[in-house]
């Protein structure tokens, strides 16, 4: 496809990255990355330029696997790493994983698609060192950061806006939304592009302005609430959003669902047209052996109200994803049309 076009200045860069090397510095530690996601990648900086800044040393793997990185991590004592979530599903699912020494890691971090809070226990469980989960986009906007070791009770949570960073919820009119309330997440801080490479319309899309300051936010893109204590809980994309009868049926509460199942190792949720309600939901799951899928979707729809129940779910091999990771659900809307959509 056509690449996005998101210009960032060096001045954003070096305030992205300064703080992050000098906390480095200030901690006193031996910075040995280990970067393993795509040099092109936004998500690939955090582990690649401010180690270096640091002063550290970075290892740049090919094409991700688990027994190297595993192997390099363990020969490198790596201290730092950046994975998405894919990754440390893949690793938390490799045979040999406890068979490797990696009590050198003191740093993890996570981005660019859903953490599940299950997969954040077990990683939190099995693999040394700290976990931050950082919630953001290319583009910039808020920066949230989780630290999962030190609230285990906020798993389900992307965290607190970071220092300097700011985040409002609106609703579709772009008005405030009550507190806890889900909406329209929009965001500023001191990370944000110069806009889209020669597309000023779509750079003022991106952005909200704020009718009394004129000061400029970044549209995430996401459906979110925010507790009382100020973590933030993604609901999900707002273009991912299903309207089956008139009513919002959010996927990630789906999905969420279908991996409280036994043998359910993934889960994704879509919406596709229905004659009868507009849109309805339909699942896809990756299962460890043989899933019954009948047996899955009768035990979660029981589970679900009226309105968010799947009308089919398919198991499949693999989830498509991005070369980050990130869940390719256009792909899994042109697989629902060709398996039959629902009556």
């Amino acid at each position: 496809g056509i690449p996005t076009g998101i210009v960032h200045s060096h001045q954003m860069r070096w305030r992205q990255f300064a703080a992050t090397a000098a906390s480095y510095l200030e901690a006193g530690l031996a910075v040995r990355s280990i970067a393993s996601t795509p040099l092109y990648s936004n998500t690939t900086m955090v582990a690649f330029l401010a180690p270096l800044l640091a002063g550290g040393t970075v290892r740049v793997m090919g094409k991700f696997n688990t027994v190297n990185w595993l192997e390099h991590a363990q020969a490198d004592k790596s201290t730092v790493t950046m994975l998405v979530p894919v990754q440390y599903q893949r690793l938390m699912d490799e045979p040999r994983f406890d068979a490797f020494d990696l009590s050198a890691l003191k740093l993890k971090y996570c981005t660019s698609a859903p953490f599940s809070a299950e997969l954040k226990a077990e990683v939190l469980r099995r693999m040394p060192g700290a976990l931050i989960e950082i919630y953001s986009m290319t583009e910039g906007g808020v920066v949230c950061l989780l630290a999962c070791h030190e609230f285990p009770d906020k798993l389900h949570t992307v965290g607190r806006p970071a220092p300097g960073s700011e985040l409002r919820v609106l609703d579709d009119a772009d008005n405030p939304v009550a507190p806890g309330t889900p909406g329209n997440l929009i965001g500023r801080s001191q990370t944000m592009m110069a806009g889209y490479k020669n597309q000023p319309d779509k750079t003022r899309e991106g952005y909200w302005t704020d009718p009394e300051t004129g000061d400029i936010w970044q549209r995430m893109g996401d459906i979110g609430r925010v507790d009382e204590e100020g973590f933030v809980e993604l609901v999900g994309r707002a273009k991912d959003m299903i309207i089956s009868g008139g009513f919002n049926v959010y996927p990630v509460d789906l999905e969420n669902e279908l991996l409280k199942e036994a043998g359910v190792l993934e889960a994704a949720v879509i919406g596709v047209p229905s004659r009868k309600w507009g849109e309805t939901p339909v699942g896809f799951v990756r299962c460890e052996g043989d899933g019954d899928t009948g047996a899955i979707l009768a035990s979660v729809n029981a589970r679900l109200g009226k309105t968010q129940r799947l009308a089919q779910l398919h198991a499949i091999e693999e989830m498509p994803r991005s070369h980050i990771g990130k869940l390719l659900k256009t792909d899994l809307r042109e697989m629902a049309e060709k398996l039959g959509l629902p009556d």
